[in-house]
């Protein structure tokens, strides 16, 4: 008979963190093999074309039913479930809550966790905090596109929105662009900026040359990296708006957040890289055209323009095509390169396993029992 009995490990934030959670330098080497898996299209998400950032439940403005939520700055839940093959050979999902008002309790926006299961069986593997996983991933990916995308002997980066994001952002730009050492920071609010500066010197002493400075057009100039991470208004009229002529030319755009750019510009110079073409072609079909007012994601806009058919499908460049040599970072020196950042759970699962395999080696997390044997087998 065979063994019926399922186990699953649960790791909390604390564990988390002791398995290495927050070791950016790995965490962007295991975005950079998760890329190449894509690349390689052995993968699955959500909706009809395996390429959905996820199903996510919204809530109307007013509602007859007094328990139900009414939608409010970033009310929602969202499941994210995946399949990654390759070195990772894992399914699983990243689910969570997200309300704004959280802040006023001493929450996180978001409150999010990742469930890893067995591909064949569906047995979960493990159970994990996921807001410090999500946030090390985000930052990561920004590093990776750093490592192929950036200008050769950059020094310069300028950070426009100081927060969570932008910290991890830096994080990963300092492993993949060693040569770093001057940032100029655009915030909105002293707290933001004082808390960024604390951050890069407690953890960066390389960078001898910190600014700050009242406007985008002084935090991009002759920044060789400039990194967006600023929230916004959905609306294409809320979103900022970074002028061609503030951009040093061979620049890398890392936009992980809101930004917008000028429509020739984008069309005509700038070369237009995203994390996975089918990501954004799953947004651009489920959002009412221009989807660029619902999703803020620059890669969206790529769209849009191929809507408009003032770009084309080769216009359009996957990261995981540069990395595996398949495409040129620039098609010519000075070009300046805008990398997209729209996030994907297949990023959740590549992370999380590796710090599950982590917490299992060091004997970290507690180990729970789904069932013995199955009531209704």
């Amino acid at each position: 008979m065979s063994d019926t009995r399922i186990d699953f490990l649960y790791l909390n934030e604390e564990d988390m963190i002791k398995a290495g959670v927050s070791d950016m330098n790995g965490c962007v080497d295991c975005m950079e093999d998760m890329f190449k898996v894509l690349a390689e299209g052995d993968y699955k998400m959500a909706g009809q074309n395996g390429d959905s950032h996820g199903a996510m439940v919204t809530f109307p403005k007013e509602s007859p039913f007094p328990n139900m939520p009414v939608d409010g700055p970033d009310r929602r839940f969202m499941a994210m479930p995946a399949y990654l093959g390759g070195k990772f050979n894992i399914a699983g999902m990243k689910w969570y809550g997200s309300n704004a008002e959280n802040r006023k309790k001493g929450l996180p926006r978001s409150i999010l966790m990742v469930m890893l299961n067995d591909k064949d069986t569906g047995a979960p593997i493990t159970l994990m905090s996921a807001n410090l996983l999500s946030a090390y991933r985000t930052g990561a990916v920004p590093g990776v596109g750093a490592k192929y995308l950036a200008p050769k002997n950059s020094k310069v980066v300028g950070v426009i929105g100081p927060g969570v994001m932008s910290k991890t952002s830096l994080a990963s730009f300092v492993y993949a662009v060693p040569g770093l050492n001057a940032i100029k920071i655009k915030g909105r609010g002293k707290e933001s900026i004082d808390s960024f500066i604390e951050f890069v010197n407690t953890n960066y002493p390389q960078f001898k040359d910190i600014t700050v400075v009242d406007t985008m057009e002084e935090a991009c100039k002759d920044a060789d990296i400039v990194t967006m991470g600023t929230s916004s208004t959905m609306g294409i009229e809320y979103y900022p708006f970074l002028d061609e002529k503030w951009l040093k030319p061979g620049m890398l755009l890392s936009a992980p957040a809101c930004v917008k750019v000028d429509d020739e510009f984008l069309a005509k110079r700038a070369r237009k890289v995203l994390e996975n073409y089918g990501l954004y072609e799953c947004w651009a079909e489920d959002y009412v055209y221009p989807a660029f007012a619902s999703v803020g994601i620059i890669g969206v806009r790529y769209f849009d323009l191929l809507h408009d058919k003032a770009i084309e499908r080769k216009d359009i460049i996957d990261l995981g095509d540069i990395i595996k040599g398949k495409e040129p970072a620039r098609e010519y020196d000075d070009q300046i390169v805008i990398n997209s950042v729209g996030g994907m759970p297949v990023e959740d699962l590549a992370w999380g396993l590796t710090v599950y395999n982590n917490a299992v080696k060091q004997g970290i997390g507690v180990k729970l029992n789904l069932w013995d044997t199955p009531a209704m087998a």
